[in-house]
């Protein structure tokens, strides 16, 4: 059964660190890219991509987080990882990791890729606040 797992969210102060894993059952993560896409609390947000890690190894980060989050896989556990340092409130969201099949690449500012997720995670939630 395929099936993605979401960790390690929670509440966190501005300029704390959280780390997010994703465990990945019924497929192979290093054959895949494999996302981190964020959607806001509020009403409509878009869901933002954040962060890929291609099949080839390459990691790409929107504007947003670059430079203070980390992606990463752990292939003798199969399971995706997200490093988040330095937090801010505007982290705050619901996080997904998400299988595709595509390759991605770093466009002004955003990521796109050849095609979209076709499995995810049921989300963890990151809460920035004092």
């Amino acid at each position: 059964q395929v099936q993605l797992v979401e960790s390690g969210g929670g509440l966190v102060q501005p300029g704390g660190s959280l780390r997010l894993s994703c465990a990945v059952s019924g497929f192979t993560s290093s054959s895949y890219a494999m996302t981190w896409v964020r959607q806001g609390p509020g009403k409509g947000e878009i869901p933002e991509r954040i962060s890929v890690i291609n099949r080839d190894g390459s990691t790409i980060y929107s504007d947003s987080v670059k430079g203070r989050f980390a992606v990463s896989r752990d292939n003798a556990k199969n399971t995706l990882l997200l490093d988040m340092n330095n937090l801010k409130p505007e982290d705050t969201a619901k996080y997904y990791c998400a299988r595709s099949q595509g390759t991605y690449w770093a466009s002004d500012g955003a990521i796109i890729g050849t095609e979209g997720e076709d499995t995810w995670g049921q989300g963890i939630q990151v809460t920035v606040s004092s």
